[in-house]
């Protein structure tokens, strides 16, 4: 399954000196969108292989990831459950996010975040199967070797439709698992840009970049474009989504996708790129997450 890669002319508050084209991942699926379509897609083949016929897998309340995982399981016949980063959160109404996905027939299951904390520990999971049988366990975020795998697919498929090596390839980096898979399968005279939506100081946002390092001249992590953290925003990055979407009608969310969006205008306004330079944008999807604030603007 190939995604749309679309010319986007003019798009933002100003001209820009580049040739940018936005990879259409978000239209992959019209639930499972975007990198995380890429990430589960050789991990449900593996977890129907190994003969699970449930999935298990971790977030906090607004995950993509969670969303994305439910409604595969839904779709593919998979039972799904959901360690969900909060245990404050059980009595509590739920978000759009984690209705989506008691809607889809996730199970979830709400833990502190002292618990949370030890979500990559095996005396964990082994708790988990035992509370809920035998699964096939995701990490947070969806990122591992086969998520890479699916990922990696994207730069031959974009050489293909463009009949060309773009100069950069650019996506918002949460795990990493997008931009290592970009970062691993692009020609060396590609540059590969990821946008980090988390601060650094987070550590999270670096856990899997480490696979990349074989190929370090390739990649360039930018960490100055989080709008102060992780599914934090401000009135600038709020405006700039809302001209950009009533300029090409095209939706981006506040998370990911608008921020590297907000990077790339930033960086071609300062000179960064080469005049003429033809870059490609990965949307990695996540409308579900929209705010409010954006999703009030829809005709």
């Amino acid at each position: 399954m190939h995604s749309l890669l679309q010319s986007l002319d003019n798009p933002f508050p100003e001209s820009i000196n580049i040739r940018l084209l936005l990879k259409r991942d978000d239209l992959l699926h019209p639930h499972i969108s975007g990198n995380k379509w890429r990430k589960l897609k050789y991990n449900l083949l593996a977890a129907r292989q190994q003969g699970f016929d449930t999935l298990l897998t971790f977030g906090g309340a607004y995950s993509n990831h969670l969303y994305a995982t439910a409604a595969a399981g839904q779709a593919f016949g998979f039972r799904t459950i959901g360690v969900v980063r909060g245990d404050e959160l059980a009595q509590a109404p739920r978000n759009k996010t984690l209705q989506a996905c008691e809607d889809y027939g996730m199970t979830l299951h709400f833990v502190s975040r002292a618990d949370y904390r030890k979500k990559q520990e095996e005396a964990f999971w082994a708790d988990l199967i035992a509370q809920f049988g035998s699964c096939y366990i995701l990490p947070e975020g969806g990122t591992n070797e086969l998520a890479i795998q699916g990922t990696a697919e994207i730069i031959p498929e974009l050489i293909a439709q463009l009949g060309a090596i773009p100069d950069y390839v650019c996506c918002p980096v949460g795990t990493g698992g997008t931009v290592a898979g970009l970062a691993l399968s692009a020609p060396e005279r590609m540059q590969v840009i990821g946008f980090v939506v988390l601060k650094a100081d987070s550590g999270f946002a670096f856990q899997i970049i480490r696979v990349a390092e074989s190929k370090p001249t390739n990649l360039t992590l930018l960490p100055d474009y989080h709008f102060g953290g992780y599914a934090r925003t401000t009135p600038q990055l709020i405006e700039f989504i809302r001209a950009f979407e009533r300029k090409t009608g095209l939706l981006l969310d506040q998370v990911y996708t608008g921020k590297m969006l907000f990077g790339i205008y930033d960086l071609a306004r300062r000179g960064y790129f080469s005049e003429g330079a033809t870059v490609v944008a990965i949307h990695t999807g996540g409308l579900q997450g929209r705010s409010d604030e954006l999703t009030m603007l829809i005709p």
